[in-house]
């Protein structure tokens, strides 16, 4: 007998995200065990509330792949401990489940989405035909262990690369001592600030500075940095991450943020370009501005990589092939398997392995001014950032995108 399939989508939103939807879509509507496909409002919140939409007949995949950010919309919702199996969010999800028939279910998201599946995969073991919960991993982070890469990260990291070769050349034009700071997102990860840097390691003199969050950063060395690539060009420009800390964790500029924390424990950063900003204005006296790239590094789709879409609608249909092998508990993951030509495999592997955890910029490629370290950091983002997308045009020559309402 036929069961339906739900997906759904959490956390940040990127340009590749809805490129997995569409490839769940299209692989849910292909096959013969599948009957409706379902998607949900805002994630995991949609599924408790019964928001579903019925995507059983939508085809537009090209279009759906080229749309940033969240077509379903998105949640930030942490769900009860599993030892509150009997808690009302999970009597809520068991009800839609078997309302709509479901048998698979596929949560696209980040290291708290698999949290997430993790829970719903304990909650529903051994439960006679509970659905199948598979994790399809996305974040622009490219923060989650057990996987060469996360679709999402490719295009941010397009994005960010030529976004800062067209600083560098903006800020060429003059013979002023200046400096320009760029803040990056990044919150324990560097991997976004390393994208920044592809300009310098593919042969280029700039980016001057390059800041990570794994590096224990110090304001005097940088402040020394500063002074030392003046002596080279009277334009520096560095690139930090905004999670940037000092020799004893704490958050750089610290005294900047809000203190906030979202419902997962994790704090909102921001605010280190502009602190570092008034510490070159404090200590060195020349021209300076930070800038905070902020939004428009996560789901720029006119910079979206071809090859990350590309990837994303794989491992969306991947998904849904892992959900028909009743594989749940597991998320879809990807194997590089050489640079030379580049090629990849899927496979899958233990949630519980990737869900709130992380993984950051090896240890042996903390030496950002070491050729070797570059060309292995080139080696690894370039084939990711391959290739344009084509875009969908309204009569005004605006992009179009595919919105479910």
């Amino acid at each position: 007998m036929k069961r339906n399939l739900l997906v759904a989508q959490s956390g940040g939103p990127s340009a590749a995200i809805n490129a997995t939807l569409a490839g769940v879509i299209a692989a849910a509507r292909k096959s013969d065990k599948i009957g409706r496909v379902y998607g949900a409002k805002h994630g995991i919140e949609g599924v408790i509330k019964g928001l579903l939409v019925d995507l059983s007949g939508f085809t537009d995949y090209e279009k759906l792949k080229a749309t940033p950010a969240m077509a379903l919309g998105s949640c930030r919702y942490k769900l009860p401990p599993i030892t509150q199996p009997g808690a009302e969010d999970y009597v809520k999800i068991r009800d839609t489940m078997r309302k709509y028939e479901i048998g698979s279910f596929l949560y696209i998201g980040g290291n708290d989405s698999m949290d997430t599946v993790g829970k719903l995969s304990a909650i529903f073991a051994g439960e006679a035909d509970a659905p199948a919960v598979v994790g399809v991993p996305k974040t622009i982070d490219n923060d989650l262990p057990f996987t060469d890469h996360t679709p999402g990260y490719g295009s941010a990291a397009k994005y960010l690369a030529v976004t800062i070769g067209e600083i560098i050349r903006d800020t060429a034009i003059y013979a002023v001592p200046a400096v320009t700071i760029v803040e990056v997102m990044g919150r324990n990860a560097g991997w976004l600030t390393l994208a920044a840097a592809l300009p310098r390691f593919v042969g280029g003199s700039k980016p001057d500075i390059i800041a990570i969050p794994e590096v224990p950063f110090s304001e005097e060395e940088f402040l020394q940095k500063v002074r030392d690539a003046h002596k080279r060009s009277p334009n520096v420009l560095a690139v930090v991450s905004e999670g940037l800390r000092d020799s004893n964790g704490e958050y750089v500029g610290a005294h900047t943020k809000s203190g906030a924390v979202d419902i997962f424990g994790h704090s909102y950063l921001s605010g280190v370009g502009k602190h570092l900003e008034h510490l070159v204005k404090q200590e060195i006296g020349c021209k300076v501005r930070s800038i905070e790239l902020n939004l428009m590094q996560r789901c720029s789709a006119h910079l979206a990589s071809f090859q990350d879409l590309e990837e994303g609608f794989a491992i969306g249909k991947e998904g849904v092939a892992a959900a028909l092998r009743r594989e749940s508990g597991k998320m879809i993951a990807v194997e590089r398997i050489s640079n030379n030509p580049y090629a990849i495999r899927l496979k899958t592997v233990e949630v519980a392995d990737v869900a709130n955890k992380e993984q950051l910029v090896p240890e042996k490629w903390w030496d950002l001014d070491d050729p070797g370290v570059q060309a292995e950091i080139c080696q690894y983002i370039l084939p990711l950032i391959k290739g344009e997308v084509p875009q969908f045009k309204n009569e005004f020559g605006l992009n179009d995108y595919v919105i479910f309402e």
